[in-house]
């Protein structure tokens, strides 16, 4: 038994996060060789308990082959910690996953991750924000990163893509059971363009234990963490803690006072989340090196239009907008659209990196 096949037994086998194999590694040398002792040795040695220690020791290696048999039936890839493709910020926390089943591909621009979740209720306002900030996000070159739940998360993701950028999913079941059965198309599209991660092996059904630990991971790939909409009881408060744990910035979307969707992350500004009214509130906060690259992404771009990504009222909208900043109000004296029609309009351009938006409602060319 390989080391990498000896670590995805150990997931198989369940209960033996990083910090028992850490323990386990200290005392036979190598994972291969945790499969060599017996039972007794396996007590004595690292006090795992009776139970851990058995199943160890029984473990069957036919489970092993038809789990990597399932892999390939599914197209998945299999990492592990000492692996160069494994994420850089998910070694980083405490408790990192022994192995990730990936379906898509993993990048190093994935060191630049920023994750959005929230409420599975969401209102209009939510997912409409969520959706904007991660288009914002995935133009900056920012890979978006949320667990495909309904509501929050899948605008987060829908938005990464609608704006043509990288998006992480990680979902809180095996591979055999995507949850929820609506968002099989999302996984497909995200796979496409990124990549849909589980530590869990592809049997596993989605219970409800797994999503805090799903969310752990969705923290730890993270730079920065904005809960968008969360009542007081969401899942997403527990990515919020986590993300605080791991030495990530936590951020909130104001709501209104009297919606329950909106308690929870009214309360984490309370505590001292960053309130987010736009992308310029998560970029000010994230002191790190990589923001250089931020810095890079907004100065890019051909000051030519490419005729054939437009249609012909973007292309008048886009003739409008100079390369110095404009004002909205500007913008709707000088055009003959609507609001509704130009607030869509302007979306569709931001989304396309055609136009940017900058503090102040002004608008310029990318």
């Amino acid at each position: 038994m390989t080391d990498k096949e000896a670590l995805l037994a150990l997931n198989l086998i369940g209960n033996i996060g990083s910090r028992r194999l850490q323990g386990l590694l200290r005392c036979f040398g190598s994972a291969s060789r945790i499969f060599s002792a017996r039972r007794q040795e396996l007590v004595r040695a690292c006090g795992i308990g009776e139970n851990i220690a058995s199943r160890i020791a029984s473990f069957n290696s036919e489970a092993l082959s038809r789990e990597f048999s399932l892999a390939k039936s599914h197209g998945l890839s299999i990492i592990t910690q000492s692996e160069r493709d494994y994420p850089e910020n998910l070694k980083n926390i405490p408790d990192p996953p022994l192995v990730l089943y990936v379906r898509g591909s993993l990048s190093r621009d994935d060191n630049l991750a920023f994750a959005i979740v929230g409420s599975r209720l969401a209102s209009v306002y939510g997912l409409t924000n969520s959706e904007h900030l991660a288009g914002e996000l995935a133009c900056l070159g920012f890979t978006v990163v949320s667990g495909m739940a309904r509501g929050i998360d899948t605008a987060a993701h829908r938005g990464a893509l609608r704006a043509g950028g990288r998006t992480i999913a990680v979902i809180g079941s095996g591979f055999n059971h995507i949850y929820p059965r609506e968002n099989k198309g999302l996984a497909e599209r995200i796979s496409e363009n990124g990549a849909v991660i589980s530590e869990f092996p592809i049997d596993t059904v989605p219970l409800k234990q797994n999503f805090p630990r799903r969310n752990r991971v969705i923290s730890g790939l993270s730079l920065g963490v904005l809960v968008a909409e969360a009542a007081l009881n969401s899942g997403a408060l527990i990515t919020a803690d986590f993300a605080l744990e791991q030495g990530r910035e936590v951020f909130a979307l104001p709501g209104k006072i009297d919606a329950m969707t909106s308690s929870g992350t009214n309360g984490l500004i309370k505590q001292g989340a960053k309130l987010v009214s736009g992308i310029e509130d998560i970029l000010e906060e994230l002191k790190s090196p990589l923001m250089a690259r931020v810095c890079r992404r907004q100065k890019e771009g051909s000051p030519e239009i490419n005729r054939d990504s437009v249609d012909r009222e973007e292309a008048l909208l886009y003739n409008l907008i100079p390369k110095d900043p404009v004002s909205l109000d500007d913008i709707i004296e000088k055009s003959s659209f609507g609001i509704p029609r130009l607030s869509a309009l302007l979306l569709s351009l931001e989304f396309k990196r055609l136009i940017r938006e900058l503090p102040g409602k002004n608008f310029v060319r990318a």
